[in-house]
């Protein structure tokens, strides 16, 4: 005699667990959603790197009254291109941004000065000499003078290096350039920055020795 055996679903129904499947989101949810994540991102990128910009401006020759507004202008065209900044790439993304907008506010800067000696055409400027080079501002002003007339690959270049400390192989991921370019564009920047240093220098020697004199 064989026995059949008897199933009960509701065996089943209590061993499987039941599987809430959310609904997909409405075109208008996904949208907020994206720009939450969006908005995040930002915040971060603001957060991790807002100092890094404000160096990285200041030191490619930003005048120091402009530098904030500055600041803000790099973040600003970094969220209009935040959907084009690859994840890890934020930092050498932000330092072309920051450097081309340093470019423009030197030059205009230049206009400026330019502008002021056709007003005033009889002061005559005086570098440091080199007991007023202990002074911080005058220091400041030395090195402005001195990296305002560098090439602007070599700028960048002795900027990272020399300031923010990075090494040969972070710059190449910055810049996007081989080492060996990294290198040999430190080389050149250092010897170019000892040399107008020294010139400036000596220029400001003559003029003291002409102003005693």
């Amino acid at each position: 005699m064989t026995t059949a055996a008897v199933f009960d679903t509701r065996d089943l129904d209590r061993a499987v667990p039941v599987v809430h499947v959310p609904p997909p989101a409405t075109p208008r949810e996904a949208g907020v959603r994206a720009e939450q994540t969006r908005n995040l991102r930002l915040r971060g990128l603001v957060d991790t790197h807002v100092d890094f910009v404000a160096r990285v401006l200041r030191n490619s020759g930003t005048p120091h009254a402009e530098i904030d507004d500055e600041v803000q202008r790099t973040f600003i065209v970094a969220a209009r291109r935040l959907d084009d900044i690859r994840p890890g790439a934020e930092k050498s993304f932000l330092f072309r941004i920051a450097f081309n907008l340093a470019a423009h506010a030197r030059r205009t800067a230049a206009r400026r000065r330019e502008v002021a000696a056709d007003q005033a055409p009889e002061q005559v400027e005086r570098f440091a000499t080199p007991e007023a080079l202990t002074d911080q501002k005058r220091m400041r002003e030395l090195l402005d003078s001195v990296l305002d007339q560098m090439d602007e690959h070599l700028r960048a270049t002795f900027v990272l290096h020399e300031f923010e400390e990075m090494s040969t192989a972070e710059i190449a991921e910055v810049l996007g350039i081989p080492r060996g370019t990294v290198a040999s564009r430190l080389r050149r920047a250092r010897a170019e920055f000892r040399e107008r240093v020294a010139a400036l220098q000596g220029l400001a020697g003559y003029v003291d020795r002409e102003g005693q004199g």
